[in-house]
């Protein structure tokens, strides 16, 4: 690679956020799920957020998979995901964690099972 293109790659993600590292909520983990709300005016909204938008009007899509589909570092992604949040245009969802749902399933058959008996 010519230094160019590495300079370029260093500055990009400094570029896209604004120049913030850290986005302003801290609510998305690599397993987030991301859902688009609606139809608000997309004015002012940069290439990758619009992206952003387009790739989730399609259905719920996790962090780790809108950050593949731009091509741009979790963080980076993070921090736009955060300002589409805090402008209405976008929502979370987290998925629980495996061992909550593993009680729900067992919950859900034991309640099964005493249903079936009576």
């Amino acid at each position: 690679m010519t230094p160019r293109r590495n300079e370029r790659a260093l500055v990009r993600p400094h570029v896209v956020t604004g120049g913030r590292a850290h986005p302003t909520r801290n609510v998305f983990d690599l397993v987030t799920l991301v859902i688009a709300t609606g139809d608000l005016p997309r004015t002012g909204l940069s290439p990758e957020k619009l992206r952003i938008i387009e790739l989730c009007r399609g259905g719920a899509l996790s962090v780790a998979e809108i950050s593949g589909h731009l091509s741009l570092p979790v963080g980076v992604t993070k921090v736009l995901l955060s300002d589409l949040v805090d402008s209405g245009h976008l929502t979370t969802r987290a998925t629980p964690p495996a061992a909550q749902q593993s009680k729900a399933r067992l919950l859900q058959e034991v309640l099964d099972g005493l249903r079936a008996r009576l």
